[in-house]
């Protein structure tokens, strides 16, 4: 008769970082909330931001990060048909648009100064080599 009387649910835990107060660490108001991990996903059961800011900056993050990333492989697939380029006119007239999109990745900042330095001299020195 009461067979379902005591149903086990799987209650879904939040990965909380270590050396944080949890909950039930102290009564009261104080360190009653844990600090919650973010995640990187466009699902809103994963994000576990505690306010509204935190969530705008994931969203902003998540946005940011893909266009970063769109950006860069782009630019290392123009290096890489630059690279396998055997004319020495057609290198040329390439070489401004391959360094133009190296610079916008440095200015930036998603690759370091001097990466971008060191790309855009091997990319004279291939020009050269012709």
């Amino acid at each position: 008769m009461f067979k379902n009387l005591y149903v086990c649910t799987t209650i879904k835990k939040w990965p909380v970082r270590l050396g944080v107060r949890t909950s039930g660490f102290h009564p009261g108001n104080r360190g009653s909330n844990p600090l919650r991990a973010t995640s990187f996903t466009n699902n809103k059961e994963l994000k576990m931001a505690n306010h509204k800011s935190a969530i705008k900056r994931i969203k902003v993050n998540n946005k940011k990060r893909l266009l970063n990333r769109y950006q860069s492989a782009t630019t290392r697939n123009a290096i890489t048909k630059f690279k396998a380029l055997q004319d020495k006119k057609e290198a040329e007239e390439a070489l401004p648009g391959v360094v133009s999109k190296v610079d916008r990745l440095v200015k930036k900042n998603i690759i370091h100064a001097n990466k971008g330095s060191r790309i855009k001299s091997q990319l004279s020195k291939h020009v050269a080599a012709l």
